[in-house]
């Protein structure tokens, strides 16, 4: 996961954030912050429970919790703001029907991280749950992948690719998949379809919601 994100990131980070030619909405940097964050906190949630220092995790989980509470908000507040610019730079732009993928990847990971809370006490259900929502929030980073990699909307077959590792591993170690995988996987693929559909096709209704959030 770390790999792909940073591999996403580097290919639009230098020009956008590090060396912009126009200084971007403070709100990207503060986004790209805490999501970063994130990242670096699930690497050192899970390295703990590797070592067997479950009580720290389980301490260190509350700020998680404090985290992962954040990003909800701030993800739909930055995609309205860097939508909103991109539609002054280019009114003509695709920004206003494409701003349904970052409020889908929010509602995804919001779905799975409120889940993860509330089994906290179920390991199990817990880390996958987890790691579900991580995934969702690498939507943006597939995105940046060439053409030839990931043609159009198929970046989404990249977040489900990385749930999919996870069944995977459930079916060498466990030998069956997790209940979680078996309801969060199609459930990710149906509504990231429709998505993808929507932007596709421009519909109309859409249009008209994203034209009123961004005015």
């Amino acid at each position: 996961m770390t790999a792909i994100v940073v591999s996403g990131f580097r290919l639009t980070m230098g020009a956008r954030i590090i060396h912009p030619a126009v200084r971007p909405p403070t709100i990207l940097y503060i986004h790209a912050f805490v999501f970063w964050g994130w990242l670096a906190f699930l690497i050192f949630q899970s390295a703990l429970v590797r070592t067997h220092n479950v009580r720290l995790h389980r301490t260190a989980g509350w700020f998680g919790v404090g985290l992962g509470v954040v990003i909800p908000p701030l993800g739909i507040w930055t995609a309205i703001t860097m939508n909103r610019v991109k539609m002054m730079a280019t009114p003509q732009s695709d920004a206003a029907v494409f701003m349904l993928v970052p409020f889908l990847d929010i509602v995804c990971f919001t779905a799975a991280f409120a889940l993860a809370i509330y089994w906290r006490k179920k390991p199990e259900f817990h880390r996958r749950l987890i790691l579900i929502a991580s995934c969702a929030l690498t939507a943006a980073a597939w995105g940046r992948f060439p053409e030839s990699i990931l043609p159009g909307e198929t970046f989404y077959a990249g977040v489900d690719f990385l749930i999919f590792l996870g069944v995977v591993r459930d079916l060498i170690v466990n030998r069956r998949v997790h209940v979680v995988y078996r309801y969060a996987l199609p459930t990710f693929i149906v509504v990231q379809s429709f998505v993808a559909y929507t932007i596709e096709t421009k519909q109309a209704y859409w249009l008209k919601i994203a034209d009123a959030i961004l005015r």
